[in-house]
């Protein structure tokens, strides 16, 4: 394969996946839904029967290049997300934020396990040695919360700066951390499971085939070690931005910053790239001056090319094969308690926080919407060998269906009371 044969399919799908996710958008939906469509169409061209389609989309090179543009893309999205994370907003949360983003992770977790271990049989499992693990990663997959679609819901509705946006958007920041800590777990013990790092590592074979307690060790060594290491970063930036002010060496450092920390969670400590890349954001975001230039030049490269990239790559890669009757009605409860995990989880906390029940209504709702987190700890499960690459569609489902439910319902909850158009006074809105 020649370097600029990738040159027409990257055309296509940065074309397809701008083109819909703005039509997306425009509809009221996340733009992740019209990468994916676009993906999906994209997938369609191998059922013609054409050997040019076939080289040009479908190769073995091709699906090679398109992989690891689609990781860089994953690993982008999750520095920027933990540079929006705010950790001020965390400390000030309070134990109601806390108590909700408990029950809005275990309850859909929990559900999501139990549906796992329900409806699909040993037989059916990719790795029956790792049980477990596989109903524990269904589970994990359902605890990502997106509130995107409900901030801007809640900031049409002028109800974002009220007790109920303030809950949603805190909590929302505590899931992320939790789920992101769950996930490092479960990948930790995927890698002590499979060995799959003892063939090719430079560490020693008693570091790579430790029991459960070392697995358990090595990811809050990498905590501490990259928080250790976050604090010295910080110092070093700070200075860098007095000296250079929004210069764009800042934000080149801080994505090299990224790509260490996700290589070296990886290889070394068997956590997940994508919590190594998540972490390098969180302590590089929050008090820097400069955070919201970083976040701005990080997303310009990453949504520019490589995440549709990625998201496209899942609509190109969906696969039917596997569907049957069990594995549909396994999908149809996988959706279901999706929904119901957070909507249930989270209004049952918010009850217990002394919320209202119209409150507490509103409050699951927001924080039942999923969008490009949930795929990627979908791939991370595909990529570990415990999730079937046909559980896709059940996830796309539960990202479009949330995105649509939760701003109808949280419209239909204020629908009696009078609320200004937006946050923004009358006054400027002239």
């Amino acid at each position: 394969m020649q370097p600029y044969e990738i040159l027409i399919p990257l055309a296509l799908i940065l074309f397809l996946t701008k083109s819909l996710g703005l039509g997306a958008h425009k509809i009221g939906l996340p733009a992740v839904i019209g990468m994916l469509v676009a993906g999906v169409l994209i997938g369609l061209l191998k059922y013609i029967p054409n050997e040019t389609f076939q080289y040009m989309f479908f190769s073995e090179d091709i699906q090679t290049w398109l992989s690891v543009f689609a990781k860089i893309g994953v690993v982008l999205i999750m520095f920027s997300t933990g540079l929006g994370t705010d950790l001020k907003q965390l400390k000030a949360a309070g134990k109601p934020s806390i108590i909700i983003t408990a029950f809005g992770v275990i309850v859909p977790m929990a559900l999501g396990t139990l549906t796992a271990w329900a409806f699909l049989p040993e037989a059916s499992l990719l790795s029956p040695e790792n049980e477990l693990l596989t109903y524990l990663f269904y589970g994990a997959i359902l605890t990502a919360t997106s509130v995107s679609v409900t901030v801007a819901t809640l900031k049409e509705l002028g109800k974002l700066n009220t007790k109920v946006g303030t809950s949603i958007v805190a909590a929302a920041v505590i899931d992320d951390i939790i789920g992101i800590v769950i996930l490092s777990v479960l990948t930790g013990f995927t890698s002590m499971e499979s060995g799959a790092q003892a063939s090719n590592s430079f560490l020693p074979d008693w570091w790579e085939n430790a029991e459960w307690w070392l697995v358990c060790l090595k990811i809050i060594a990498f905590f501490v070690l990259a928080i250790a290491l976050g604090i010295l970063l910080r110092k070093a930036f700070n200075r860098m931005e007095q000296k250079y002010p929004h210069n764009r060496r800042v934000p080149i450092l801080a994505i090299c910053a990224c790509f260490v920390y996700a290589y070296v969670a990886e290889k070394i400590f068997g956590v997940a790239d994508i919590t190594g890349a998540y972490v390098a954001g969180l302590v590089l975001g929050g008090t820097l001056q400069e955070t919201p230039y970083v976040e701005c030049k990080a997303d310009i490269l990453g949504y520019m090319f490589f995440s549709p990239i990625f998201f496209a790559n899942i609509g190109i890669n969906l696969d039917f094969s596997g569907f049957n009757a069990g594995f549909l009605l396994f999908g149809f409860f996988y959706i279901l308690v999706a929904i119901i995990g957070k909507l249930g989880g989270c209004g049952v906390a918010s009850l217990l926080c002394r919320y209202n029940r119209k409150d507490s209504f509103r409050i699951g709702c927001g924080m039942m919407v999923r969008a490009e987190v949930v795929l990627i700890c979908t791939q991370k499960g595909i990529d570990a060998g415990l999730v079937d690459p046909t559980v896709y569609p059940f996830v796309f489902m539960i990202i479009l269906i949330t995105s649509i439910l939760a701003p109808i319902l949280l419209k239909a909850s204020y629908k009696s009371e009078e609320t200004p158009l937006s946050d923004t006074p009358v006054s400027e809105q002239v």
